[in-house]
């Protein structure tokens, strides 16, 4: 049976509007992302404690197969992601974190449990990020024309859908979050992760 995942609806987020909105349509060049971030961050070690919980599902473990290896972010940019949004703090409580996407993934239209478009990572004290988790994004009118209007769900997990127009500035999209790095008290698929803070984002 496919569960829709809580946290549902229009998100409060504060993002670049426009940086997203490129990423989206596969337009942001890597090169003027990456000069949002410093050229060398410290990433976060693989070796770290990170904070999961048991009774993971298999969607998550498959998330952690494919995305260990952004534990340390350069490796991320190494790998064409480029940053989409700052650090994304609740209307009222948790925070998303800073997403970097990967725009082509976005506009092909393509689901895969190790493939997110979108790694989220949560700004720690010392200038190093932590991966906390993914969100897969898919724009809507592309994909309800190719799967006539049949929502997409990964591994019986359904998307939301946020309707256009949005505060976001974009075409409507579908978009579904997987804590699979950082237990999240809301439930794995949430939108908002109260163990996750953007305290440390300096302003960013």
């Amino acid at each position: 049976m496919m569960r829709r995942p809580s946290g549902a609806g229009d998100k409060q987020m504060k993002v670049s509007r426009y940086c997203l909105l490129a990423a989206a349509m596969g337009l942001v060049a890597s090169t003027a992302a990456l000069a949002s971030l410093p050229g060398d961050l410290p990433g976060h070690a693989p070796d770290q404690p990170t904070a999961v919980r048991p009774g993971f599902t298999p969607l998550t473990e498959e998330v952690r197969r494919g995305t260990a290896r952004f534990k340390d972010i350069n490796v991320a940019l190494s790998e064409g992601f480029v940053r989409g949004t700052p650090c994304v703090s609740g209307p009222d409580h948790g925070a998303m974190g800073v997403h970097l996407v990967q725009p082509n993934r976005i506009s092909h239209l393509v689901l895969r449990a190790d493939e997110p478009e979108a790694l989220i990572y949560e700004p720690l004290r010392d200038g190093s990020f932590r991966l906390v988790g993914v969100e897969f994004i898919l724009l809507a009118d592309p994909w309800n024309t190719q799967h006539k209007g049949t929502p997409p769900d990964l591994e019986g997990n359904l998307f939301n859908l946020v309707g256009s127009p949005n505060r976001y500035g974009l075409p409507s999209f579908y978009e579904l979050h997987v804590w699979a790095w950082q237990n999240n008290p809301s439930g794995t698929f949430a939108d908002w992760n109260n163990q996750v803070s953007c305290d440390n984002s300096h302003g960013d």
